[in-house]
This record gives structure tokens, sequence and C-alpha cells, in this order.
């Protein structure tokens, strides 16, 4: 059960002071990037070389990678690279290491034509989502590593600023790709999106940059109930030697964070949270996937849309991210999330109302700030409720296992949004209505299980 105490709004925003939350944001922007890569930019990419709305739903589907990321989490949690992780730690050296495969792949993208080479095109985006996805399992261990675990309103406070992070460099990279891309077609470049992509790079080598004034905490007491673990595992096995310790290290490292989970949660309960993470979210990706298409259909151009959804949006984001922090520390992170889901879905149909009215600046304008006010709340108080569920034993992995089977909701259905859309006829308003309904499934599992949470 959850307990909290209120506070006054200012003891509740002086905790964004502590200097650890600057390092929060910084992780926040690392892991929100690549998501402008292959979803906004990709999508818009795609869609200007005139590929259809199904082909550019269902390349989607390499959104999918994050729903198992989890599957290599433990590996994360403990393979050491080789001298990264001796000169910058062990969190930090493998968020370089993808950091640099993702930069490689821009180079790669910048000489490609995605109508000649659809399948190239795809398996470097394929490349990217594997790389962001692992270095996001390494990047959420460090950011809850960065707060004690009885610091409960810090942790809520540093989900706010991790998601206002992520915003940031979803919301950011976003402007940087549509008017850079839109500049250099303006000026008479055909192949204006790889050479976009060569401009992107760049924020790459920032990102690394200021990775190194991110602290990483030596991670002595991890690594000992690791072994610990292995050494429950080994007993168990009978005897000592080099076949036993290696399969004793590989059942600690795969099965430990599970059977941790199910142990602290019980097992209905826990089945319970997996069923609501899962479902949460899946009515704002099915809208968020085929959003850009929609606003390239209605009419409006990469500047509007950089203005008012990349632009606009993220102002918008990074207010109501941080008041949806400060209201999960006051109400409760599960009162916080039955509030954000009720608020998605309204503001879902905001969208239907666009949809219907046709081009309109400020129609669109106030369907972004209120979607993006409802998905603010909404993931703050998600990113602060799974990482309060964590075990410290296996932070990585317990919390990849979490955002992944979130993220299997929003991303493998979501990858059929196109193909609803042509079976609505392209009907955006009916498609919208549908997106709000979404959410009632989650809200229903949360109902059951809100009482006999284990939060700290």
């Amino acid at each position: 059960m959850e307990i909290h105490k209120k506070q006054t709004m200012s003891e509740a925003f002086s905790v964004y002071f502590d200097k650890r939350m600057i390092r929060i944001l910084l992780l926040g922007i690392i892991s929100g990037f690549p998501w402008v890569l292959i979803g906004s930019s990709l999508s818009l990419w795609l869609k200007e070389d005139g590929l259809s709305r199904s082909t550019i739903g269902w390349a989607g589907l390499i959104f999918a990678v994050y729903a198992f990321n989890y599957l290599w989490a433990p590996i994360i949690d403990r393979i050491r690279i080789p001298w990264l992780t001796n000169k910058i730690g062990h969190r930090r050296g493998w968020i370089v290491t993808m950091q640099f495969v993702i930069l490689i792949s821009l180079v790669l993208w910048s000489v490609v034509n995605p109508t000649a080479n659809l399948a190239l095109v795809i398996t470097i985006g394929l490349v990217i989502a594997v790389a962001s996805a692992t270095q996001d399992i390494t990047v959420d261990a460090l950011r809850i590593e960065q707060i004690g675990e009885d610091e409960g309103k810090s942790m809520q406070a540093g989900a706010a600023m991790a998601v206002v992070g992520w915003w940031t460099g979803y919301k950011l990279g976003g402007v940087i790709a549509l008017n850079a891309a839109e500049y250099f077609q303006n000026i008479g470049f055909e192949n204006y999106w790889q050479i976009t992509f060569l401009v992107l790079g760049i924020f790459i080598i920032l990102c690394n940059i200021g990775l190194m004034f991110v602290h990483e905490p030596q991670p002595i007491e991890r690594q000992k109930s690791q072994k610990d673990t292995d050494l429950m595992f080994e007993s168990k096995l009978g005897s000592s030697n080099a076949a036993t310790k290696s399969i004793a290290w590989i059942g600690g490292t795969i099965a430990g964070p599970i059977i941790s989970f199910f142990r602290i949660n019980g097992f209905k309960i826990a089945l319970g949270i997996l069923a609501f993470v899962f479902l949460f979210k899946i009515g704002e990706a099915f809208l968020g996937r085929m959003s850009i298409i929609f606003y390239k259909e209605i009419g409006f151009s990469k500047s509007d849309i950089a203005l008012y959804s990349k632009g606009l949006g993220w102002i918008t984001t990074v207010i109501f991210t941080l008041l949806g922090g400060l209201f999960a520390i006051r109400s409760g992170v599960v009162k916080a999330m039955f509030i954000s889901g009720i608020l998605m879905a309204s503001t879902n149909i905001l969208f239907s109302v666009l949809a219907w009215s046709g081009k309109s600046e400020w129609l669109f304008a106030i369907a972004v700030i209120f979607d993006d006010m409802a998905a603010a709340f909404a993931t703050v108080a998600f990113v602060a409720f799974i990482s309060l569920l964590v075990d410290r034993t296996y932070t990585a992995t317990q919390y990849a296992l979490l955002a992944s089977i979130g993220t299997a909701g929003r991303t493998t259905l979501a990858a059929s949004s196109g193909a609803m859309v042509d079976w609505l006829n392209g009907d955006w308003g009916i498609f919208f209505i549908i997106t709000a309904i979404m959410v009632i499934p989650s809200l229903i599992c949360l109902w059951f299980i809100k009482n006999k949470l284990k939060l700290k």
C-alpha cells in the first residue's frame, strides 16, 4: 500500500533544486533523442518519398525492439565493456558504446535512397532501435541509482526530470530535424533528409560530452547481492566446479531479477502490475504513430509541425511534467496514474474535433497543448510508478522488464495504426475516438491491485 505525506507546494518544488536532477535531465535527453530518428523523421522521410501510410505504419515495427530489451538487460547489468568500464564506469561505458553505433547508423542513412533501398533503410533503423533500446536499459538504471532507496519523493521528482529530459531530446531533435530538412529542401537539395541526418549526428556527439559530467555510483552492494544470488543457485546444484559456477551465474543473471519481482509483490499482484503496464499507453501510441501523417494530410507544413507539435509541445510538456511530478509527490503516484489515464483519453478526442473541422492553426495548438499536458502527467506518473517497484540488486533488468512490457503494448499493437486508418477509409475523427477508449482496460487492472501495491 502506498503511503505518502502531503507537503506544501514550496516544499515539494524544492526537490527539483537537487543537483542530481540536472544529471537526470541529461540522461533523459540522451534517451529521448533516438526516438525522433526512427519516429517522426523516418516516417516523414518515407512519406515524402511516396510510400503509403500502411508501409510507414508497419515500418514502425522496429519500435518493437524496445519491448524486448529486457531479454538482454541481465547482460547489461553484469557484463563490463573492456577498457571503457575502467575509464568511465559500467553504465556510462555502455551508453557511449550505443551512442557510437547510432552515430555510425546516421552516417549510413545519409547515403541511402529509401525508394530504391527500403529494406536497407529499415535495417539501419532497426540497428538504431536496438542501440537505443540497449542504451535505455543502462540510462534508466543510472538514473534510478542517482537516488537513494529511501528517497521516494526524490525518485518521483527524478522521474519528472527524466521525462522532461526525454521530451526535450525528442522535441528538440524534432525541431532540428524538421527545420533542417525544410531548409535544405528549400535551397534545392534533393537529398535533404540525408543531409539532415548528418546534422543530427552532431547532437549525438554533444550528448556524449555531457554524459561525462554525470556521476556514476560505485556498484559494490549490487555486485555483492548478485554474487549471493549466484551462490544460492550454485548450492542448489549440489557441487562447486567450473560448470556449476557457470550455470549458477547464468541462472542468477537471468532468473534472479524475475524471481525477486514475483517474490516481493506476490504472484497475483505481480501479474496485475504487468497487465496494467502493458495496456496503459496503447491509445497514446496509436495516436502518436500516426499523428505526423495526420498533420501532413490535413495540410500543415513541416515548419508548422515543428512550431506547434515540437516547439510549443516541448514547452507545454516541460511545464506540466514538473507539475505532474509535484502532483505525484503530494497526492501519491497511484492517484496520479488514474487521473493521467482519464486525461489521456479525454485529450485524444480533441484530435477528432480537429479532423472534423479541417485545418485550423488555433485548434491544432489547443489539441497539441492539451495532449502534451496529458502525456506529461501520464509519463511522469508511469516512470515513477515502475521506478518505485524495482529491486536495486537488479535495477537495470527489472526496470527494463517493466518498461519493455509497457513498450510492447505501445509498439506491437500500434504498428497496425496505419492499417486502421486505411480500414476506416481515412476517417481520422473515428480513429482518434478509438484511441481514447483504449485506456479503459488498464485503469480497470490498476483499480483491482491499487491497495496491495508495495511502493516505497
